[in-house]
């Protein structure tokens, strides 16, 4: 589809959605969309102005457009009494919990590739807590980032002290049937000093740690700028991949925004068999309602693959 054609169907996509409503009311003026192919998972704060600022009200207008997943960075950090009542609300509506990032303080500390016996105990403890907040949301992935590289430690050396230290996570995780989920960053615009920026380094790690606890977060934003050829990467990595992320290049926006080709990345995801979650985790390129109404219409476009 042309440019010119996509913006004039994504406004009248808009104006459909024009009615100075909020909250459910504004979801009640709307019919339920058909649900997408793929399970695309929003966030909180995606459609606040058709739906208004109450999380629950959000998720339900998710569903109304179609989507059937939904993920929330932040959940550790919410109270418990939306916890629960976010997992009941995808449970009466058939929605599945995507990630949450299960290792806050340590994703802001030193990370793991040091070694050292305290941030590991921490990151482990860490994970043992978040298995209760996953389980008030049926959630089985939690994103977990690795943190910064050591200049005065030979890369391989860190590479072992991950391994050891996703060991004993694996072993904390897997009685619960929880996989974490390890992100690559990538190191060139967003996360100059990371450690694990690349898909490969992720499947070696995962691969020495031999667990179903332990796979890759294959975010495309991050892999696009950082090495490319998404399609032969997934290909390689595809057994241990856990999960996918969204983000069109550049801007990491909504897919048709940037220069990835998001409608073949899909149809050959779909086509491998990959029955679970990618996250939307980007910004709306468009602002307020109208921009909203545009983003589900560049899904609509991009989840319309045979």
């Amino acid at each position: 589809m042309e440019r010119r054609t996509f913006v004039k169907t994504a406004l009248s996509a808009s104006a459909a959605l024009s009615v100075p409503l909020t909250g459910r009311a504004a979801q009640a003026s709307i019919s339920k969309a058909e649900p997408f192919k793929l399970k695309y998972a929003p966030h909180l704060g995606m459609f606040k102005h058709s739906a208004g600022e109450d999380p629950i009200d959000q998720i339900k207008f998710m569903a109304d457009q179609g989507f059937r997943a939904f993920e929330d960075n932040s959940l550790s950090s919410r109270d418990v009494a939306l916890q629960e009542k976010i997992g009941k609300t995808l449970a009466d509506l058939n929605m599945e919990m995507g990630v949450f990032v299960g290792n806050w303080n340590v994703r802001r500390g030193d990370g793991l590739a040091k070694g050292d016996p305290e941030i590991r105990k921490a990151f482990v403890e860490e994970l043992a807590a978040s298995v209760d907040v996953a389980k008030r949301v049926n959630a089985t992935w939690m994103t977990i980032v690795l943190g910064n590289r050591h200049h005065r430690l030979e890369p391989d050396y860190q590479t072992a002290n991950i391994v050891e230290t996703l060991k004993q996570a694996s072993a904390v995780l897997e009685p619960h049937g929880l996989v974490m989920v390890l992100e690559p960053l990538n190191h060139l615009h967003n996360h100059p000093d990371v450690f694990l920026s690349k898909v490969p380094h992720g499947y070696l790690i995962c691969k020495a740690v031999n667990s179903p606890s332990c796979k890759i977060l294959f975010d495309m934003y991050h892999q696009q700028i950082t090495e490319g050829n998404i399609t032969q990467n997934i290909d390689m990595a595809y057994e241990e991949v856990g999960y996918f992320q969204i983000g069109d290049v550049p801007g990491r926006k909504e897919p048709t925004t940037g220069e990835m080709n998001y409608r073949h990345l899909f149809k050959h995801i779909h086509d491998k068999g990959y029955t679970g979650i990618l996250g939307m985790e980007h910004g709306n390129f468009y602002p307020d309602k109208d921009g909203e109404a545009r983003l589900i219409q560049a899904y609509r476009e991009v989840d319309s693959f045979e």
